[in-house]
């Protein structure tokens, strides 16, 4: 027996018997009327016993009768119910846009069925970008592995191939690898991302965004990008590794995105950090779609560096913010709970 049937039948038997007991109540309200009576008036005695033998008679088609009707009200009661677990039960991956459907005048379980169709909307969402994401990944990782291969079969098709051929080939087949790498490990910080944070700790963002700043600072010079720094003390509370691959990605994204001759400007403020960059003029309504996995400003990049900071960020619980320069670049700012 399923739960519905099972809820059904206690329901039913709840119903006998509180009308059981009810009934007992009266007939004993009665008998203890007509025994008080007895006492001073001669022959109710008689009258007492032939009641309370009628009255047991009643109570077996009482208690019939209450357990056909409690089954029948308890069933129009799970009606609403019932459909709504058959409904949910018939759903899979592919047809979770369905709605479920309350029959009329059961008001009361209107709200519920919103709140299971608001869940099977957000499932839906998530499944949706779930494959989106998973085929996105895998055409970010085919591709180097395709242009390895070809690499690979025209160097050995070449019958004169020298060293410096295949040391050429090697050195290309390196920096492919390498891609992959940054691939990967950004795939895995996303994830981590997605997953939240089980531990936290005390740290210093100023320092710790000191320490990627120095980092990228070669990068930023080989592009004729001006680093600008106002770092103040700033101690946060959170996952150290994560926290540190959004700022590298905040300023791998600032420094990429920008224009020859630009600047990045990085500061840090009472758990704020701010990084505002010069580069092309970005609609305010594309910056939604940037934060996406494997969505480009650009031809260069994975199109990582903004959903990850997304996803950091909300495993953090912290407030980011991303808008657009009038003048072009971007202005982000995380705010550290």
């Amino acid at each position: 027996m399923t739960a519905l049937p099972r809820l059904r039948t206690r329901l039913a038997l709840l119903h006998t018997a509180l009308a059981f007991v009810c009934s007992v109540v009266v007939l004993g309200v009665v008998a203890l009327g007509m025994f008080n009576g007895s006492l001073t008036t001669s022959g109710s005695t008689n009258n007492l016993t032939a009641v309370l033998r009628y009255a047991a008679v009643a109570l077996v088609p009482l208690a019939v009768a209450s357990i056909a009707l409690g089954w029948m009200i308890a069933g129009r009661a799970l009606r609403p119910l019932d459909t709504i677990t058959r409904a949910a039960r018939s759903m899979s991956a592919q047809d979770l846009e369905t709605r479920l459907r309350v029959p009329p005048g059961y008001s009361e379980f209107t709200e519920l069925a919103g709140t299971l169709d608001g869940l099977l909307r957000r499932l839906h969402e998530s499944f949706a970008a779930q494959r989106q994401f998973v085929a996105n990944a895998s055409h970010e990782l085919r591709t180097p592995l395709t242009v390895q291969r070809t690499l690979l079969q025209l160097t050995l098709a070449d019958p004169d191939a020298s060293a410096d051929t295949l040391r050429s080939a090697c050195e290309e087949l390196l920096d492919l690898g390498r891609q992959q790498e940054q691939l990967i490990d950004a795939l895995l910080t996303l994830a981590t991302g997605y997953d939240g944070i089980d531990q936290r700790e005390r740290f210093d963002l100023a320092d710790l965004t000191s320490q990627i700043v120095l980092e990228h600072q070669p990068e930023a010079e080989a592009r004729g990008i001006q680093l600008c720094t106002a770092l103040t003390p700033a101690t946060i509370t959170g996952d150290v590794p994560l926290t540190a691959s959004l700022v590298t990605n905040l300023l791998a994204n600032a420094i990429r995105h920008n224009v020859p001759g630009g600047t990045v400007d990085i500061a840090t403020a009472d758990g704020r950090l701010t990084v505002t960059n010069t580069g092309r003029t970005i609609p305010p309504d594309e910056i939604s779609r940037l934060t996406e996995p494997f969505q480009r400003a650009q031809s260069q990049g994975h199109g990582l560096g903004l959903a990850i900071i997304t996803a950091v960020a909300r495993a953090h619980g912290a407030q980011l913010t991303i808008e657009p320069n009038p003048a072009g670049g971007l202005h982000v700012t995380y705010q550290a709970r």
